[in-house]
């Protein structure tokens, strides 16, 4: 486990997401069997890998596509519960995650990944001053990306503008659910106090509970979707989610 944080802390993100392109098929093999499976393809494994830029969570990511918890459940819930994967739609997904990337290539959708620095990003663009037109997009995906991002609120309506009305978004985030306002702290600039407080050093603040309060004030109608409540104990341990995360959709009308 030690190992796992000392290259997530040290490798740079872009060469990070390529020399995984290449390990994974080496380690799924490695690590082939029945104990877990990934709902996302369906592949089984005798145990997962740790994750975690400060706290090593152990058994969280996927050997075959590299997903993790949050990843797993959004899947759950596009596939269970909205038209995503059976109705075509135009769809900006802001620093996509390479374990959906290829997979929401080939549906029928007109697909636009965004990124500033991910190498597998179709578009370079900075969420808080987007280049596309207002009302643009169907479904926004920008998960684990505001916890990056200085000025939050000037990303969040950015993500606004480009969404069309009547459009749907996730936007995931750490979240601690326990703390009841989001806390950041620009003076902390020390990597290993940032990684300390905030959990990863390239993070800007933690969030609290008034993240859903600040979505809706920018314009957003938001539901807070405990969607890992739906799914039994069982299953929750064999795809390997996270107790109590919630889901935060919004939509704009």
């Amino acid at each position: 486990m030690k190992l796992f944080k000392i290259i997530l802390n040290t490798i740079p993100r872009p060469l990070l997401i390529k020399l995984s392109y290449v390990a994974k098929p080496f380690i799924a093999y490695y690590l082939k069997g029945n104990r877990y499976t990934d709902p996302i393809d369906n592949n089984s494994f005798r145990k997962f890998l740790p994750y975690g830029y400060e706290i090593q969570r152990p058994n969280v990511l996927s050997p075959s596509t590299l997903s993790l918890e949050r990843h797993r459940l959004l899947w759950l819930y596009l596939t269970n519960e909205t038209d995503f994967f059976t109705s075509k739609k135009k769809v900006l997904h802001m620093a996509p995650e390479q374990c959906f990337v290829t997979r929401f290539k080939k549906l029928n959708h007109e697909y636009v990944t965004a990124d500033l620095n991910s190498p597998i990003a179709d578009v370079k663009a900075d969420i808080t001053n987007l280049p596309f037109n207002d009302d643009s997009f169907d479904i926004v995906f920008c998960n684990h990306v505001l916890e990056h991002i200085q000025d939050d609120t000037k990303a969040m309506k950015e993500l606004y503008r480009v969404m069309k009305k009547g459009g749907m978004g996730v936007f995931q985030i750490p979240q601690d659910l326990n703390r009841e306002s989001t806390f950041e702290d620009n003076s902390i600039t020390d990597r290993k106090e940032r990684a300390k407080i905030f959990g990863q050093y390239d993070h800007v603040r933690v969030y609290g509970r008034d993240y859903f309060e600040k979505l809706r004030s920018v314009g957003f109608k938001v539901k807070e979707i405990a969607y890992s409540k739906k799914i039994s104990t069982d299953l929750s341990d064999k795809y390997r989610l996270m107790k109590g995360e919630i889901l935060p959709v919004v939509y704009k009308d």
